[in-house]
């Protein structure tokens, strides 16, 4: 009898499982998830590439990309495929290393700025492909096995056991991705939630956790490095009231009349000369691997 832990089937189905929980916990949406999504990371595109281009930000993607060159698979040879490249953080330092980066993006407002950091870096290497990971077909793009290194640095894109696999269908010899190993939801959403849904949010399990423990079921043995990351972010009453107003408006369904009075009230009398100060910790994990080492 196969042990559970070393099967595959097994970690896909705990993946699966975890989705389908969360999926069920969230009340049904007045719009379809995706336009939700997209005019989320299109709102938040310029806030998001101020923040990763910070000092830290930038101090841990040289370490990453060092750690990349020693593996052996970002060389002045190596051909990139970058899913979700966001503003293009991950892309740009890529291509002034390696032959070529093909960087797929969804979100428009990410692109445009992407676009202009290429043009302002003179960098002309990189090729973006505006789709969802989703929704690229493999076959009709010629990307199956057409990349030397494949990486998902912190992608909502490979959320799904089908989405990583397809991801290590592209690549020729390695992979590197990043996510969250762990993450304590912010107590402001903690209260909020409890106080609008009726019910305790819970800190879940995140999904590079699966995405590790599969590729050892696998046979595929990554190199794991774990960074924690710690942000201290004050912001007015008014911007975080109207973050919270629109996530449960638009994620968890709530109406604004209903909800706009309990969140201002509850910001209110937690804030400190208007302000909201939001203190989080969390653990990444960054796995780097080489897809022909099967044994």
């Amino acid at each position: 009898m196969e042990i559970q832990a070393t099967s595959q089937t097994f970690w896909e189905d705990q993946w699966l499982k975890t989705i389908e929980r969360s999926n069920a916990e969230q009340p049904q949406r007045s719009e379809p998830a995706g336009t939700c999504a997209m005019n989320k990371w299109d709102n938040m595109a310029k806030d998001f590439a101020r923040r990763t281009n910070g000092e830290k930000a930038s101090a841990k993607r040289d370490a990453t990309l060092k750690q990349l060159v020693a593996k052996g698979i970002l060389t002045p040879e190596t051909r990139v495929l970058d899913i979700g490249a966001g503003p293009g953080s991950w892309a740009l330092p890529m291509a002034k290393i390696c032959a070529h980066v093909t960087a797929l993006e969804p979100s428009g407002g990410m692109i445009e700025i992407m676009s202009d950091r290429i043009e302002q870096e003179k960098v002309n290497n990189i090729n973006i492909v505006q789709n969802t990971w989703q929704e690229t077909d493999l076959a009709e793009q010629g990307w199956e096995k057409a990349f030397d290194l494949v990486v998902a640095f912190m992608s909502p894109a490979v959320a799904t056991p089908k989405a990583f696999s397809k991801m290590l269908q592209c690549a020729a010899k390695g992979c590197a991705i990043r996510g969250w190993a762990a993450r304590r939801q912010p107590q402001v959403l903690k209260d909020l939630w409890e106080m609008i849904m009726k019910r305790s949010l819970d800190d879940k399990p995140q999904s590079i956790l699966y995405k590790i423990n599969l590729l050892f079921s696998m046979g595929l043995y990554p190199d794991i490095y774990f960074d924690v990351v710690e942000w201290d972010q004050v912001v007015s009453v008014e911007t975080e009231a109207e973050n919270q107003v629109s996530f449960f408006t638009k994620v968890a369904g709530k109406a604004d009349g209903d909800i706009r009075p309990v969140i201002h009230s509850y910001l209110q009398n937690r804030a400190g000369k208007g302000q909201i100060r939001k203190k989080q910790k969390g653990l990444t994990a960054t796995a780097v691997f080489l897809v022909d080492s099967l044994i």
